[in-house]
């Protein structure tokens, strides 16, 4: 199931966040050995802090299996102000219709250990599958997508094609990367369910998830920057007093996010 986060409902679902800026670090820092930053174990860098998407794929147990993110192209984004090389010297896109989709990733260990029929590849066209249904509905015409050649692959190997490629591939560090443009269109959403037999509706709802979280104490959790915060103040106490004191700064801030307004409601 996949299950969408904005900036709407984001102060519900920080563990979720949590655990997905954790995958990230495993797959682009500690896998692919990219030049990404990592802090306390989770990869988090400057787009995040835009209120991007997010679409966060979520197995029968509500675990974070994969992820991706989109954010506006009228804005900063990884395209324009990180991958410009690829450009070629021309401009960038920008479009409110068109959205850039960048660290997507699968947790293939943990589907792999699970062995509960769900496989890698449905996993990842799931989200793929979540990713044109989100543009879509959204209004969204095309994604553009930095990828590298493997994920090229894979792609096409979805019937996922991309429509048009943008500029040139260079080499980025240890990886290549390219910007492989989607139109969003049904066709496509029918072509990547037919090939991964994806039927039904895929995205979850959110209260259910955030019912299920709460129930295993997994409820709204902190920031990136506050959960650093709190860490090194609880790591940097000196005595038995100033540790309790961080301590109960942190379920403080934890009480707050968890009270934050539902715009549901």
């Amino acid at each position: 199931m996949i299950l969408v986060i904005d900036a709407l409902n984001r102060h519900r679902f920080g563990s979720v966040l949590d655990d997905m800026y954790k995958l990230r670090a495993r797959v682009f820092k500690d896998r692919m050995g990219w030049d990404v930053k990592v802090r306390n174990g989770r990869e988090f860098d400057l787009f995040d802090d835009l209120d991007p998407a997010y679409l966060v794929a979520l197995d029968d147990d509500y675990q974070v299996v994969g992820c991706n993110r989109m954010l506006q192209t009228t804005g900063p984004h990884m395209l324009a102000d990180v991958f410009q090389d690829i450009l070629c010297g021309e401009p960038p896109l920008r479009s409110a219709t068109v959205w850039e989709n960048t660290r997507f990733c699968i947790d293939t260990d943990r589907i792999k250990r699970k062995n509960d029929g769900r496989s890698v590849s449905y996993t990842a066209c799931e989200l793929m599958a979540g990713i044109a249904e989100y543009a879509y509905d959204s209004g969204i015409s095309d994604v553009i997508s930095v990828v590298d050649p493997a994920m090229d692959r894979i792609l096409k190997r979805s019937d996922n094609a991309p429509c048009d490629y943008i500029g040139k591939t260079v080499q980025m560090g240890k990886t290549k990367a390219l910007a492989a443009l989607s139109d969003i269109t049904e066709e496509r959403i029918n072509r990547i369910r037919a090939f991964a037999g994806i039927t039904g509706n895929i995205f979850a709802d959110e209260n259910t998830v955030a019912e299920a979280l709460a129930a295993r104490g997994k409820g709204p959790d902190l920031s990136p920057d506050l959960t650093d915060y709190c860490d090194q103040q609880i790591s940097d106490a000196r005595t038995e007093k100033e540790r309790e004191a961080a301590l109960a700064l942190q379920r403080t801030l934890r009480s707050a996010f968890s009270t934050q307004p539902n715009c549901d409601a």
